[in-house]
């Protein structure tokens, strides 16, 4: 039977989509503010990662990989909804002069991915212990458009890469042997020069679909979004260009801005997904977004960079209002029976997260400087039969429960994102479900 909060949470996704879904059923062009709604979701993920682009190539050129040394702090507001668990190293690659050589040290048993996403969100493959294994390979990456008798070349439907490396770390002690894996790895090109600076999401309208028909260009769409392209025509979107807007009289301005501002508040609303267990859990396009650009445009927002399932599961609670923000005045508790913890093939994970009005989530200061707590945290303390319970609150929950205390912010909300790295099948059909969080 489904509970209330299941109810909320199924009604408001459903709410979420009349728009989008009107849309792809008429098949038809739409008004001028529908269009501006549509196209604003679409161009969402391309404006932020253009902006992940710019702040990651301040210090670094394109074509070099960088390393994160420690783990994230609070003081790291490069990446939205950051994990705990791993080191990053990311480069952004420009493949419009030719192939790229990726260098992959051998790991062994320790997990690590590589992740190459192209400019629109998707993760057109992902190497590593899941794929490829612990050993040494080296890997040639090619553009859209170049020609290689490498057999095993990896192709990348645009021009720009965004390679997000996840090592895992196994704290203070273990960073010298996880940074050593680290000198190891590289990204071989030619020089490139950095690509210029785009319009925030906050921006102007006329500036805002400008730097999208912009990053259409540098990056064009697959030949599947045309259909979507027609749907917007009104806009002047296109993939080989259209969008003027000097053509636009003052009503047709608000339109654009109205439609600009319907998009705003869906992209807030609630995420697609299962929802079991008072969880939600990730949809099936997570990472390989195809049409469902709603659901991009949230997680750019809200989860940019995030891996497909098969690769790591990303669950988060569902409260009481069907938001995924929970009372941060009360106290919270996860208990795992004994032999009922997530089947994973690598480490699990819980991460706490402060909410921002923006709806995007970062870590925060706190007396113990926990940011997450999972299978590989020491000192967990489990109970004589076996289970374990994870302590969620503000304050200091005591002697007898701290080595469990995954500190919460001092604030109305917070935000939880359980991690499930290399999930096993019964986690990614469906037949293991998380146990629901719980007010103590």
């Amino acid at each position: 039977m489904i509970d209330r909060r299941e109810f909320l949470i199924g009604s408001a996704l459903v709410g979420a989509w009349p728009m989008l879904s009107e849309a792809v059923a008429l098949d038809r062009p739409l008004p001028l503010e529908q269009a501006a709604a549509e196209a604003w979701l679409y161009g969402l993920m391309l404006i932020e990662n253009a902006r992940a682009r710019t702040l990651a190539l301040k210090n670094v050129p394109p074509n070099v990989l960088a390393h994160d040394r420690m783990l994230k702090t609070p003081r790291s507001q490069g990446v939205v909804s950051p994990n705990n668990d791993t080191l990053y190293s990311r480069a952004w690659i420009d493949l419009s002069a030719g192939p790229v050589k990726i260098v992959m040290p051998a790991v062994g048993e320790r997990y690590v991915s590589y992740q190459f996403m192209d400019m629109y969100g998707n993760n057109f493959a992902v190497l590593g212990s899941r794929t490829t294994g612990g050993a040494a390979r080296e890997v040639t990456l090619v553009g859209p458009n170049e020609a290689s008798a490498d057999p095993l070349a990896l192709r990348s439907p645009t021009r720009w890469v965004w390679l997000l490396v996840r090592l895992l770390i196994d704290g203070e002690s273990d960073r010298a042997a996880a940074n050593a894996i680290q000198d190891r790895m590289s990204v071989i090109g030619p020089a490139r020069d950095k690509p210029p600076e785009y319009a925030s999401r906050n921006a102007t309208w006329s500036a805002y679909f400008s730097a999208v028909q912009a990053l259409l260009a540098e990056n064009p769409p697959p030949v599947t979004d045309l259909a979507f392209f027609e749907r917007v025509a009104a806009l002047g979107l296109g993939p080989r260009g259209g969008f003027d807007p000097n053509r636009f009289s003052a009503a047709q301005a608000r339109e654009i801005e109205a439609g600009i501002a319907l998009a705003r508040r869906q992209v807030r609303g609630r995420r697609s997904g299962r929802v079991a267990n008072g969880w939600v859990y990730p949809d099936p396009s997570l990472g390989n977004f195809g049409q469902n650009y709603l659901y991009r445009a949230q997680i750019a927002l809200g989860g940019l960079a995030a891996l497909p399932p098969v690769e790591a599961m990303y669950m988060r609670p569902v409260a009481d209002d069907g938001t995924h923000h929970l009372d941060a005045k009360k106290d919270w508790v996860l208990h795992f029976d004994a032999g009922k913890f997530p089947p994973v093939d690598a480490f699990w994970s819980l991460t706490m997260y402060r909410i921002t009005p923006e709806g995007q989530y970062f870590f925060f200061d706190n007396p113990i400087d926990r940011y997450s707590i999972g299978d590989r945290t020491p000192g967990l303390q489990y109970g004589k039969d076996g289970s374990l319970d994870i302590w969620i609150s503000s304050k200091d929950p005591g002697p007898g429960r701290r080595a469990n205390w995954l500190p919460a912010p001092q604030a109305d909300r917070f935000a939880v994102s359980f991690r499930a790295y290399l999930p096993k099948r019964e986690l990614l059909d469906g037949s293991y479900l998380l146990p629901p969080m719980r007010v103590v």
